[in-house]
């Protein structure tokens, strides 16, 4: 990628607080991403099933369905479960972050946000994202020979 090119990518934003969700947007719409929102687990679920999506912004703390049932969905649908989760959350202590990583989350931050890291792991969970589709040509295109 050149200076000048801006990173591209399409992230949804779940936050069933819409002042983060909107803030959130703003920050990376401003890097050149695309964003979708979500102010739940379950519209979550219908954009995913509907929307391409590389990456997924998810709050761990929301009602009715909370970021932990939304990862569990996710993984349990063949077509998502290889999505990358960055999971946003107050909490900071190890039992939570084992819960996420048990689930199969790839990256997890703590409110308030650091745009900077922020910026970093989305970056990397989308380079993470395309070598994962490389190599699944790969396989497919070794596969059809």
């Amino acid at each position: 990628m050149t200076a000048d090119m801006k990173p591209s990518g399409r992230i949804l934003i779940v936050d069933d607080d819409q002042d983060a969700r909107e803030i959130l947007e703003r920050l990376l719409t401003g890097e050149g991403y695309e964003c979708l929102l979500a102010d739940g687990g379950q519209s979550c679920l219908e954009i995913l099933r509907r929307e391409p999506i590389d990456v997924i912004l998810l709050d761990v703390m929301m009602p009715v369905m909370d970021g932990f049932q939304v990862c569990d969905e996710l993984r349990a649908d063949a077509k998502l479960r290889t999505i990358p989760v960055i999971l946003l959350t107050a909490r900071d202590d190890m039992p939570t972050r084992a819960q996420g990583m048990q689930r199969g989350v790839s990256e997890y931050l703590t409110k308030p946000i650091n745009k900077r890291e922020l910026f970093m792991r989305v970056k990397s969970q989308l380079h993470t994202r395309e070598l994962d589709r490389q190599l699944e040509r790969t396989a497919a295109s070794i596969g059809k020979e």
